[in-house]
């Protein structure tokens, strides 16, 4: 070949593989970048041969078609997706749609707009029903009766339902068994034994439910390995566990040489949280100071705790806030926590969300000795255990993970960063995806 048109398909090559940085669809994405690889194998058959040119090059290739294939395979599937969620915060559900969507699968998302419905931009479709609803109770019924209908339009025979919790469970259940479709049920909690629900008529609905509906799945997720086994006793079932952790994120971390000391909450304020029980550990911790990240229906009242018990110097409501702004937060604290009271199964067993937050940006952590929390401890050494919630062995631990030094626990952080993230969690959830387009 004439070398002036080799070096030419060179720069074209260069060409595509920044446009394909640029482009925001990841079939366009795919489709640019395997021109550019196309031109650069031709450019190094052409000007050597240059193996080490031509071999990354044809790879990535061969990658790039795999993935166009896998697409096309998928695109004759949509994937319906609820949750009575406002979507705008729910972390996991916007994993699950992105993982979903850049795997070559169409995505419908439906949420409510009952805790508002702030904006938000997705590269999927979605949708928020509207409740006229006042109290919560009867936004349950609101909402299982219009998603049902919204189902009823939008399913045909070529779709998947994905319904997160029990609280959009029923309405999938009835559409999935309407049309013969594949149902995968999504539990991020054992719902039916939240402390919100205990000892009230709620709970007996939800357990109803989910004695009616769970042991007829075929399909089943849940966030922890300890609530993959409560399923399994009560109904039977064996479902899939895909913990909510957040993509790995990797950062060179600049341990900040905080004064006071940062100990940070964040997540719902609701009780059984030991929120209330970390407040007045604050009486027995000097130089440090506790920021709370979140908002929930207990806000108020532990606002007034803090008022009450003269700790104002000391505690700070930052509000709810987006993502972006508090991982920011979150990589500046000296210690993070996650100790949960025992408040019913659900919290028993569960995998907090904060813990997979704080170990990604390597803060280490206080612990509930519950058993997913163990777990992980006995794994990866990132922080300590409590030994129970008196706030005076609750300021012991912080005060023990402060002594220590945020630096002492970078080495088993860093390595829970890497087994305990994303990237490992939804190759189970495409698995399932597979499965239930058999």
């Amino acid at each position: 070949m004439n070398p002036e048109i080799t070096t030419y398909i060179g720069y074209s090559a260069s060409v595509f593989i920044v446009l394909s940085f640029i482009l925001k669809d990841v079939r366009k994405i795919r489709v640019v970048n395997m021109i550019g690889c196309i031109c650069f194998v031709i450019y190094g058959f052409f000007s050597g041969p240059l193996w080490p040119v031509i071999i990354p090059n044809g790879l990535i290739c061969f990658i790039q078609i795999y993935h166009l294939l896998l697409g096309k395979k998928a695109d004759g599937k949509k994937i319906i997706i609820s949750a009575f969620s406002n979507l705008y915060t729910d972390q996991r559900i916007e994993k699950i749609c992105n993982t979903l969507y850049e795997n070559g699968y169409q995505i419908d998302l439906i949420g409510n707009d009952w805790s508002g419905a702030a904006k938000m931009e997705r590269p999927y479709p979605f949708s928020r029903i509207h409740l006229a609803s006042k109290n919560l109770k009867t936004a349950y019924f609101e909402f299982n009766w219009k998603l049902y209908h919204h189902l009823k339009k939008k399913a045909d025979r070529n779709t998947i339902l994905y319904a997160n919790d029990v609280d959009a469970l029923v309405p999938n259940y009835l559409i999935s068994r309407k049309l013969n479709i594949p149902l995968i049920f999504d539990s991020h909690e054992i719902f039916s034994e939240m402390p919100s629900v205990q000892g009230k008529m709620s709970q007996k609905l939800w357990r109803y439910v989910e004695k009616t509906v769970i042991p007829k799945l075929r399909l089943m997720i849940t966030a922890s390995s300890s609530y993959a086994q409560w399923f399994h006793k009560k109904y039977g079932i064996e479902p899939i566990v895909v913990q909510n952790a957040p993509r790995r994120l990797n950062l060179t971390v600049k341990i900040p040489e905080n004064n006071p000391k940062i100990l940070l909450y964040q997540g719902a304020i609701n009780p059984f949280r030991g929120i209330d029980k970390v407040i007045l550990a604050m009486h027995h911790l000097d130089h440090v100071i506790l920021k709370i990240a979140g908002d929930g229906p207990k806000k108020k009242e532990y606002e007034n705790l803090v008022t009450q018990e003269n700790l104002e110097h000391k505690v700070q409501f930052l509000g709810k806030l987006i993502p972006e702004d508090l991982r920011n937060i979150t990589v500046k604290a000296d210690c993070g926590m996650s100790i949960e009271e025992n408040g019913g199964d659900s919290y028993f067993y569960s995998l907090p969300n904060k813990i997979l937050d704080g170990i990604q940006a390597r803060v280490p952590l206080i612990l509930s000795g519950f058993p997913e929390m163990l777990k992980i401890k006995n794994q990866f050494d990132i922080g300590e255990i409590i030994e129970d919630h008196h706030p005076e062995h609750i300021a012991a631990a912080i005060q023990k993970v402060l002594q220590k030094g945020r630096i002492s626990y970078q080495h088993e952080l860093e390595k829970a960063a890497e087994a305990l993230c994303w990237e490992n969690e939804e190759v189970k959830l495409l698995q399932v995806i597979q499965k239930a387009c058999q």
